[in-house]
């Protein structure tokens, strides 16, 4: 490994350095990201970094019990195995998370590929429709939500998540489908709808009990 990096360039060895941190910071690196300003997909220089060097950043990430995982379809690498760091996200979270999803599979269904934008607005529209998020939500849990989902490029911010406004443009990237299937959709939205009696909780250790595993159980299917 140390004979690689000492024959190529200072500044590819440093592109290859930012983009492991990248990987084990945000999971996966997207082959186009979005202006968060324009809404314009760029390339992302990362993602070439991973296709010239694969073999070496695969061998590098298996050492740290990791694996480099190209999904040609989604147009993304992403690292998994047991060297990763397993974000458990919290109840609203992960109700947000599927939120995102839902809204995403009805603009590709009904408007085409250029569509996959929402807002705060439409994301509130959707939860009291599904019955998944029945109050309003504090500043605070917006922040958590949103930062998680970008981090893990899920979701491209036009602004600071304390400027959104009710119809600032959120674009969201394919790889929302990483993080939750069509099919644990429908499931999730099913044991959430209707649920009344219990405190918030009551609701986030039944959700911590029912679903952890599944989140990654799915991690482990998709790295196979």
């Amino acid at each position: 490994m140390l004979e690689y990096m000492e024959n190529i360039s200072q500044s590819e060895a440093e592109n290859i350095r930012k983009t492991i941190q990248d990987l084990f910071r945000q999971t996966c690196i997207l082959q186009t990201k979005c202006d968060p300003v324009t809404l314009i997909q760029k390339d992302n220089p990362h993602y070439q970094v991973c296709a010239r060097n694969r073999e070496f950043i695969a061998d590098y990430l298996q050492v740290l019990d990791c694996e480099l995982v190209h999904d040609p379809q989604e147009h993304i690498f992403r690292i998994t195995g047991d060297g990763v760091l397993t974000e458990r996200m919290t109840l609203l979270t992960t109700k947000l998370v599927i939120l995102m999803k839902l809204i995403y599979r009805d603009k590709i269904m009904g408007e085409g590929l250029h569509a996959t934008t929402t807002s705060l607005a439409e994301i509130r529209r959707y939860g009291k429709e599904t019955n998944l998020i029945t109050r309003r939500l504090t500043a605070q849990e917006w922040q958590e939500a949103l930062i998680l989902m970008k981090t893990h490029q899920m979701i491209e911010l036009p602004s600071a998540i304390g400027n959104l406004e009710d119809d600032s443009p959120i674009y969201i990237y394919s790889t929302i489908n990483i993080f939750c299937s069509a099919a644990d959709i429908n499931e999730l939205v099913e044991m959430f709808k209707g649920e009344t009696g219990e405190t918030e909780e009551q609701k986030e250790a039944e959700y911590s009990e029912k679903t952890q595993d599944q989140w990654e159980t799915q991690d482990e299917m998709r790295s196979e």
